[in-house]
């Protein structure tokens, strides 16, 4: 009997985007597709994380769909004195990652997985398949000046996509035989007709809250309990701000992009080229449909992951082919 080939994920950065490879990976799993190995960058690390250490997309899915959204400004240091190094510091986020996460190292993972990151200083990839899987995640979702650089040894790292936005690459390296990337950063897709997850008709089962999702909701307020008195007065003036800003003498339109998604929107353009690449050199991409959620539009969560459920989906027949006949087709894309 003929050795399967073996099967490496490439996920890719997109922050609020990248909840589509929980739609990818529910959509695998269904199909009992064997995953392999995984590569990560940034949303993609984050997911590739929980899958690779338990295997269940629908964990990741319930806790995506259940949190407030909202509740994550909660995360935000208003401390003036650190601000500058990034509006979220570094305890913060690794404990509410960790609620998610676990505290799970890389040799405890059902499934090898590599995170991709930056080295601020040197502009280097690295590859982090050591250590705490939560450290490492939590250096590939560093995006400049929104986060604080995560000390790794005697470096300091961000944002894996700076380098290496879909690392197919890495997961090549890891072994794998045939490799699926999933592009989830958008600025690479071409135009689609916008659609409302109303409108997905393949979207994947919801499942009542559970235990977990309760522990990271309790994790999530603990957190956010001390910066309560400063949130409020930061909405408190941003309400104000935004008040004078759309009914002032000289209006600025509500839809507006905000400084933030302009910045991601810039960091993704810069990436393109290396974007383009890496789809080239995989086997298999899969590219749902996210022009229509914003980089920070994690409340449409579930739109997102409908998006990647039917994506892949639409790619399934092709991806059976290239397991059971590698040879006959050497390189399949998603429409």
């Amino acid at each position: 009997m003929a050795r399967s080939p073996k099967i490496g994920l490439a996920l890719s950065g997109g922050a609020a985007r990248g909840m589509a490879h929980i739609g990818v990976l529910k959509a695998l799993e269904e199909e009992s597709i064997p995953i392999d190995m995984i590569s990560g960058t940034s949303a993609g690390a984050l997911a590739g994380a929980c899958y690779a250490k338990e295997m269940k997309a629908a964990i990741l899915e319930e806790i995506m769909l259940g949190l407030d959204w909202r509740k994550l400004a909660g995360l935000i240091d208003l401390n003036l004195i650190l601000l500058w190094k990034g509006f979220v510091q570094g305890q913060k986020a690794k404990s509410f990652l960790s609620s998610i996460i676990g505290n799970a190292r890389f040799e405890d993972l059902e499934i090898p997985l590599s995170v991709v990151a930056t080295d601020v200083q040197s502009m280097e990839e690295i590859v982090l398949s050591e250590g705490s899987v939560v450290e490492a995640v939590r250096a590939s979702i560093s995006m400049p000046m929104i986060f604080t650089p995560v000390k790794w040894g005697g470096r300091f790292l961000i944002d894996g996509g700076a380098v290496n936005p879909i690392p197919v690459s890495v997961v090549r390296n890891m072994g794998a035989e045939i490799v699926i990337a999933v592009n989830t950063v958008g600025i690479a897709q071409h135009k689609r007709r916008r659609q409302s997850a109303k409108e997905v008709k393949d979207k994947p089962a919801s499942y009542p809250e559970s235990t977990r999702l309760a522990i990271v909701k309790r994790r999530l307020n603990s957190l956010i309990r001390g910066n309560k008195d400063r949130l409020k007065i930061f909405d408190e003036l941003s309400d104000a701000a935004r008040t004078r800003i759309y009914t002032g003498n000289k209006k600025i339109d509500p839809q507006t992009p905000n400084i933030f998604e302009v910045m991601m929107q810039v960091f993704n353009a810069m990436q393109y080229e290396k974007i383009r690449l890496a789809i080239k050199s995989a086997d298999i991409v899969i590219t749902p449909d996210v022009s229509s959620i914003g980089m920070f539009a994690f409340y449409k969560a579930d739109e997102a992951i409908a998006q990647g459920y039917k994506a892949t989906k639409k790619i399934l027949p092709k991806l059976q082919e290239l397991i059971h006949c590698p040879w006959v087709v050497p390189m399949l894309k998603s429409p």
